[in-house]
């Protein structure tokens, strides 16, 4: 089976290349042959970048991928008979029309405590302000003024989101002492917190994360509006994302200090950034430049899921997701539009 990866780098390669050799002696030891060739590709999977998907039997793709009808039907036309999304967001491929077309498949979980944990670091830094103290004192700076922060413990955070992640996100929260609110549009019954609407989220929370899949319902589900709903000086964090925030709307709420802070891990207009050295290159997005500037901004490059036990279970779940596909067994992490 020959298997096209794209958007791949270095930490890809080698977690699918260990994973692979000890996937093959699981498979050995059944009695089972089959082999997986693996060609990876830095390019991401576009209308431009789809013809190096020829000859292959199925391709490998993640979050800034982009599976539209046209990147489809070439695929089709090419033989590839299975979409592997590294990743647990679909919102990048065009589903309905992927129907009855060619297989999808995703890794639903991978390390639910991976992105959680980020999240909470996200927090801690922005607030306890760790990264200006680093930069001071590396220059012998040890003066303690502007980094001034509060504490956690009993501060309202509203969870948007109840999934593997969000409910990870509560346990942190839970351990320091801060007092909980969630939403989701399917609460979860058996889990031990207390549920209401957006509403009321965005008006009693000190600090809201963001923990929901992208969505036409959740698109921008952080905006003009809702943000002046919020409480004054709140703080939002996304590590899910981007477009689930208007990025126009929360640079106005940052400039206008009704907004205290952001820790984004994700930005709507990501594809073409991130993940990538643009160091060297005269920045193109004017609001995410602005964002990075503001004192009480922290962004990181989408790496929330960037741990050595995310990066061995999704490269496991996706070679198993490609085994059962090859097998003609059941797709248990199929998506269905």
């Amino acid at each position: 089976m020959k298997i096209a990866v794209f958007d791949t780098k270095s930490y890809d390669i080698e977690s699918f290349k260990e994973t692979r050799e000890r996937f093959m002696k699981e498979i050995e030891a059944d009695n089972i042959s089959v082999a997986l060739d693996f060609q990876f590709f830095e390019d991401r999977l576009t209308e431009k970048t789809v013809k190096l998907a020829y000859g292959f039997d199925a391709v490998c793709v993640f979050v800034n991928d982009e599976i539209n009808k046209k990147v489809i039907d070439t695929l089709v036309e090419y033989g590839v008979g299975i979409i592997a999304l590294r990743c647990a967001g679909f919102n990048n491929v065009d589903i309905a029309y992927a129907k009855d077309r060619i297989k999808v498949v995703r890794v639903p979980a991978y390390s639910p405590y991976a992105v959680a944990e980020h999240a909470m670091a996200m927090l801690l830094t922005l607030n306890r302000k760790t990264n200006k103290a680093y930069i001071r004192t590396r220059d012998h700076n040890f003066r303690l003024d502007g980094l001034v922060g509060f504490d956690l413990h009993n501060k309202t955070v509203g969870v948007i989101g109840t999934g593997k992640i969000g409910q990870v996100f509560i346990d942190i929260c839970r351990g320091f002492g801060m007092k909980i609110l969630a939403y989701d549009k399917f609460p979860n019954t058996k889990l031990d917190v207390e549920y209401t609407d957006l509403d009321n989220i965005y008006k009693q929370s000190d600090i809201i994360s963001l923990h929901c899949p992208l969505t036409d319902e959740t698109y921008h589900i952080i905006d003009t509006e809702s943000i002046n709903k919020m409480k004054k000086g709140v703080i939002i964090i996304n590590t899910s994302r981007g477009a689930l925030i208007d990025a126009v709307a929360l640079l106005e709420g940052i400039r206008d200090k009704d907004i205290g802070g952001a820790c984004l891990d994700v930005y709507e207009e990501e594809a073409e950034v991130f993940y990538e050295d643009q160091s060297e290159l005269i920045p193109t997005d004017e609001v995410l430049s602005n964002l990075i500037m503001m004192p009480n901004v922290l962004v990181t490059s989408h790496q929330a899921f960037l741990t050595r036990e995310a990066l061995n279970n999704i490269a496991y779940t996706t070679i198993t997701n490609l085994i059962e596909w090859h097998d003609g067994h059941e797709l248990v992490n199929e998506v269905m539009a």
